[in-house]
């Protein structure tokens, strides 16, 4: 047996608009969302230089701070060559310095101790040159005695004249281009220092940014290569949202504007900001564009979720985004 409902005749039309607004509500579409993905922009930290690994200062899953020092390596080489080129640069200063100042003090001692013995010699022979000529002239001696006389102190006298230059020479500084010369040899020696320091300092490296350390890939003993990296270093910023929207949708997004996402175990929709819009998509249809193939063009868009929950969130986990 079967049954039907029959409403009354002025009943219909209060039944027939509520069935339409039982309908529309039914067939209501949700927002549309778009699945996605956490991405990551790491950090890898290596040295410029060479060496064994001597000490590894953190672990995988360590948050550390910037400027923290994450790994050493050998330095014996380096730290000796630093030692050489400051003894090298303070040769080269003491001996700029020697050439600024002229000659030492004992040295001008000795100098002005020659020059009164000179001077005392050109005062006998002066004397004796006297006598000799009035005796000439007596004819108490020969000529030859003379000539010995006059020569002595004309001998005497100049090396008195020789003496007292040197000794000028001596209070002066060197040649002007010979301190030039050597003062580019002191820059070159500070060059080379600062080089050296350079080097040594690239045997510890410590962290760029604040973040967690997600990585390493030596263990210490082992030899490390000139810009392998050793520590894998991820930032809360350089987390990143990248999901896909079809065609149609593109031309309404633009950088800045905001978006809703939600993962798994959080029960929350969480904020972030679109920071890139590919221009153009990840993958095209293999024939030819039309208005039934256009839907299937996808393009790729990048968003920065608030940095205060950034932490929280792991590489790899799926993502369903909406727009507000």
């Amino acid at each position: 047996m079967s049954f039907a409902f029959f409403a009354p005749r002025a009943l219909r039309p209060v039944a027939v608009f509520a069935g339409l607004v039982l309908l529309s509500g039914c067939s209501a579409n949700p927002p549309p969302s778009y699945q996605g993905y956490i991405e990551a922009d790491y950090i890898h930290l290596s040295s410029p230089e060479p060496g064994r690994l001597e000490r590894l200062l953190t672990a995988q899953g360590q948050i550390v701070a910037s400027n923290t020092p994450l790994f050493t390596l050998e330095s014996v080489l380096e730290t000796a060559a630093r030692c050489q080129v400051r003894q090298q640069l303070g040769a080269a200063t003491a001996l700029l310095d020697d050439l600024r100042t002229g000659k030492r003090p004992l040295e001008l001692e000795v100098i002005r101790a020659q020059l009164a013995q000179a001077e005392a010699a050109q005062h006998r022979s002066a004397i004796k040159r006297e006598r000799d000529e009035a005796q000439f002239k007596a004819g108490g001696i020969a000529r030859a005695q003379l000539d010995d006389s006059l020569a002595t102190a004309e001998a005497d006298a100049a090396r008195v004249r020789e003496l007292k230059t040197q000794l000028e020479v001596a209070t002066l500084p060197a040649r002007e281009d010979q301190i030039k010369a050597q003062t580019a040899h002191v820059a070159a020696a500070v060059a080379q220092l600062e080089q050296a320091d350079w080097r040594l300092n690239q045997k510890t490296v410590a962290a760029t940014r604040s973040g967690k350390v997600t990585e390493t890939y030596y263990r210490e003993g082992e030899w490390v290569p000139a810009g392998r990296p050793v520590v894998r270093l991820l930032p809360p910023d350089h987390i990143k949202i990248r999901f896909f929207v079809p065609e149609p949708v593109i031309g309404g997004l633009h950088c800045g504007q905001g978006v809703r996402f939600r993962i798994d175990g959080v029960p929350d929709e969480l904020p972030a900001t679109i920071t890139y819009v590919a221009a153009e998509p990840e993958y095209t249809p293999p024939i030819i564009y039309s208005n039934e193939t256009r839907a299937k063009l996808v393009f790729m868009i990048e968003a920065r979720p608030d940095p205060g929950r950034a932490a929280s969130l792991h590489p790899g986990q799926p993502v369903t985004v909406r727009f507000p």
